[in-house]
């Protein structure tokens, strides 16, 4: 018998985001993107055609706000739970998502293994059926959905150096950096600054190009996808 597997919209105004964001979901056992859409318009008439259960949601799209979507998505009727992806930070947003069936957020940028630990433990919430025993089991299946453990970096990386590395080149973007520019802008070494970019590189968040200048081997640019 084939197993079912939870179906997903992937919604997402920047087309190499979008494939990334399919490549990822489909990467997870359990899960499998059904369409990819680039704006809310798209993404209702997507629905019409045939309802998901889950929509990984870009907050910023082209015609509105990713909110105002779901609410219109609620009030037609449509009943797929929500993961959101956005680089707000604004707790008031969150807030205001709950209501309409925002499960879970991802903040920009991330990697694959930050999706797949949000999808895993959406997946287990949804496998809660039956009537709880007492507090402690209505407890553990909120908290698989509400408490997602931190992905794990490389060893020797930390999320609040990534951090740094990841808006020093975001705004320099499309020109790109070299390790020695990324390097100077954040204030830690260009070995180090390299291993963030070659990090952001594998997770499919950043490309890598030769620069060829006068003497000497080629200079790598990274740039922001």
């Amino acid at each position: 018998m084939t197993e079912s597997r939870i179906s997903v919209l992937v919604v997402e105004d920047d087309p190499v985001a979008a494939d990334a964001h399919t490549l990822y979901v489909n990467r997870v056992p359990g899960f499998v993107t059904v369409g990819k859409v680039h704006s809310a318009a798209e993404a209702r008439r997507a629905l019409e055609r045939a309802p998901v259960e889950l929509i990984l949601l870009d907050l910023h799209l082209p015609d509105g706000h990713g909110l105002s979507l779901a609410r219109s998505l609620r009030a037609a009727g449509h009943h797929a739970d929500v993961i959101a992806v956005t680089s707000a930070r604004d707790l008031a947003v969150v807030r205001e998502g709950v209501s309409l069936g925002v499960v879970q957020y991802v903040l920009k940028p991330f990697t694959f293994a930050t999706l797949r630990d949000r999808l895993v433990r959406y997946a287990e919430y949804r496998t809660s059926s039956g009537e709880a025993t007492g507090q402690d089991e209505v407890d553990r299946a909120l908290a698989n959905l509400r408490s997602p453990a931190p992905a794990a970096l490389p060893k020797g990386l930390s999320a609040p150096t990534l951090e740094r590395v990841t808006q020093a080149l975001r705004e320099v973007a499309p020109a790109g950096m070299t390790a020695s520019g990324a390097a100077e802008a954040v204030g830690i070494s260009r070995i180090t600054a390299r291993r963030y970019l070659e990090h952001l590189v594998d997770s499919g968040l950043a490309v890598r190009s030769p620069q060829y200048g006068q003497v000497g081997r080629p200079e790598l640019i990274y740039t922001w996808k």
